[in-house]
């Protein structure tokens, strides 16, 4: 099973693994509430989506 992004690409973005859990987890609360807030669904789950937020260099 091959999981995107992978940790090696989403630690050339940040100082540390421990870095990384505190903004995808921070980012992924932030998303699940609005999606709560909303009334909706993403397809994506919230964790996955804040991962890929970080690989892409929309949050740091």
């Amino acid at each position: 099973m091959l999981i995107y992004p992978s940790i090696d690409s989403l630690m050339q973005k940040v100082d540390s693994k421990y870095s990384l859990v505190i903004i995808a987890a921070k980012r992924a609360r932030e998303l699940q509430d609005l999606e709560q807030a909303a009334g909706s669904t993403e397809e994506k789950k919230p964790v996955t989506q804040a991962l890929e937020e970080v690989n892409d260099g929309i949050i740091t």
